[in-house]
C-alpha cells in the first residue's frame, strides 16, 4: 500500500521553487508598499525646502536697478539684503540707494526697508514676492523738494523693483513625486533657515 506524503521544499522542481519564491517576494513587496503608502499619507506630506542662500542669489541676479524720478533724480537700487521673518511668515529686505541727478548738488546715499509675503505661480513654477510693504525710506541730506519727490515716488519704485520678483524657480523633477500623488504646491512657510513649500491636493 502506498502512502501519499507532502514533498519537502528541497524536493520541489527548481522552476517551481523559483515561481513560489517570486510570488512570496511580490506579496511582501506589495504589502510593504501599501503599508508605506498608508504611513506616508497618514503621517507626512512631501515638502520642498528653499535655503536663505538660494533666495539671496535669486535677488542678487536682478540688481542693481536704476529708476528716474521726474527728471530730477536718478535712483540706483542695490541688491536687497534679505532677512527671514518666521513670526510674520514674510521676508524682509533692506536696499541701499544711490541718488544723483539735477536736483542734487552731489550724489547721495540712503536706504529702503520693506517686507513682503510670498506666493506660488503655477504657470512658470516660481515663488514670487507679493503684498509688499515699505517700512522706511531715507536718503541722507536731501533738500525739501527732492525729499518730497522721494517720499511720493519711493514706495512705487520699491514696489516696481520687488513686487512679483522671482525668488525661486522649481524644476519639473522637483514636482514629479507630489504630482504623481495628485498634489501641487500650496503653503509657503518662512522658517529660520529659509522656506518650506507644502503641497495640497490638486483642485
Amino acid at each position: 500500500m502506498s502512502v501519499f506524503t507532502t514533498p519537502l521544499t528541497s524536493d520541489l522542481h527548481p522552476a517551481l521553487m523559483r515561481r513560489r519564491t517570486l510570488l512570496a517576494t511580490s506579496v511582501q513587496l506589495a504589502m510593504g508598499g501599501a503599508a508605506s503608502a498608508a504611513l506616508f499619507s497618514a503621517h507626512a506630506q512631501p515638502s520642498y525646502p528653499v535655503s536663505a542662500e538660494q533666495l539671496q542669489r535669486a535677488v542678487d541676479s536682478r540688481f542693481p536697478l536704476t529708476y528716474p524720478v521726474r527728471g530730477m533724480l536718478d535712483l540706483k537700487l542695490q541688491a536687497p539684503r534679505l532677512r527671514l521673518l518666521p513670526a510674520q511668515n514674510r521676508l524682509g529686505a533692506a536696499l541701499d540707494v544711490d541718488a544723483s541727478g539735477p536736483a542734487l548738488h552731489r550724489a547721495r546715499s540712503g536706504r529702503f526697508d520693506l517686507d513682503f509675503a510670498l506666493r506660488y505661480e503655477p504657470r512658470d513654477l516660481t515663488i514670487r514676492a507679493h503684498q509688499l510693504r515699505v517700512n522706511t525710506l531715507q536718503l541722507d541730506g536731501l533738500a525739501a523738494q527732492p525729499s518730497a519727490l522721494l517720499a511720493a515716488y519711493g514706495p512705487a519704485l520699491a514696489e516696481q523693483a520687488l513686487q512679483d520678483a522671482v525668488l525661486h524657480t522649481l524644476k519639473p523633477q522637483d514636482l514629479a513625486l507630489p504630482d504623481g500623488m495628485g498634489l501641487q504646491p500650496g503653503s509657503i512657510t518662512v522658517t529660520a533657515q529659509g522656506l518650506v513649500i507644502g503641497f495640497v491636493p490638486k483642485t
